[in-house]
């Protein structure tokens, strides 16, 4: 195990390099700059402003710069926060868009896992053609509808709960329900057919055979072998709703790396978009290093090589 983690870390840091210089070269391809926006700005200011931050140089330059500041976890300037560090601008919005994320992901995995399995165990009857349905029109519809229909029931009609920010617990309710909305029910039609294909095994029907009672064939064994697929989902899941759901954190005014990032692309912040599609990058390739190491833990049967 020692050598394919090894292994596993190496090739995560290569695709995080492969990352960045593809944002790099992307972001410099997109015709226009970022100052072109600011009002009145002579050639001269622009000129001084590109000087200002590297950006006159050849990309050649500009890449070796940007690197090298990279490895020494310098993400640069933004160039639209004047005075502000892209390190900084992160390190204040991600722990805002990470307590959403990880009460979406935890309400996700906690209605999602027994309701795949609660539909698996009862295949062909109500309750399973009643999962179905609503896990398929939980999946079907956006983020922004569903985000829209919880403000006007909860806020408009009933006044219940408030709309914008989070202020207090009882405004982090509807970001949480609309972000894990959908992957409450994609984990839930996972689970069923993981599960479903499981309990159709050899060793499941021995199991019941030899007297193993209900409880622990499931729990045992159906459970820890169908869940592998949830557990491969759940890596890139976490990693996106740490960082944020754009469209979620707009509707609701939630100052988050989120609508930080879709602030940075309107106006042409190259650093700062950089700086998270980064960020975001890396934090997917975290998630399915470990979520890769935590398959031999769940199951034995896998052998890390």
């Amino acid at each position: 195990m020692p050598r394919y983690i090894v292994k596993r870390i190496i090739t995560a840091i290569i695709t995080a390099f492969l990352v960045a210089t593809f944002t790099f070269l992307i972001m410099n391809m997109v015709p226009g700059g970022p100052f072109l926006a600011e009002k009145a700005v002579t050639p001269q200011a622009q000129a001084a402003m590109e000087a200002k931050y590297g950006l006159d140089k050849p990309l050649s330059k500009q890449y070796i710069t940007y690197m090298g500041g990279l490895l020494k976890g310098d993400l640069g300037l933004s160039l639209k926060k004047r005075g502000r560090t892209v390190v900084q601008i992160i390190s204040t919005k991600f722990p805002v868009s990470a307590r959403l994320g990880g009460l979406a992901m935890l309400v996700a995995v906690l209605f999602g896992i027994p309701l795949g399995s609660i539909a698996a165990f009862n295949r062909g009857k109500a309750i399973d053609n009643a999962l179905v349905v609503l896990s398929t029109a939980g999946i079907a519809i956006p983020s922004f509808l569903s985000s829209t229909l919880l403000m006007y029931i909860f806020t408009t009609k009933l006044n219940l709960l408030p709309s914008l920010g989070l202020k207090n617990p009882q405004s982090y309710i509807m970001p949480v329900i609309a972000l894990a909305l959908y992957p409450t029910f994609y984990i839930a039609r996972l689970m069923r057919s993981s599960m479903l294909d499981v309990m159709g095994q050899d060793y499941m029907r021995t199991a019941r055979a030899k007297g193993v009672t209900m409880f622990k064939s499931i729990f045992k064994h159906a459970l820890r072998n169908a869940i592998l697929p949830v557990i491969t989902y759940l890596g890139p899941l976490l990693a996106s709703l740490m960082t944020g759901s754009f469209i979620i954190e707009k509707i609701f005014n939630i100052p988050g790396l989120g609508s930080e990032f879709v602030g940075a692309i309107t106006s042409r912040d190259y650093p700062m978009i950089m700086g998270t599609t980064i960020f975001l990058a890396v934090f997917v390739i975290a998630m399915n290093v470990i979520v890769d190491i935590a398959y031999a833990f769940v199951d034995p049967r896998i052998k890390l090589k």
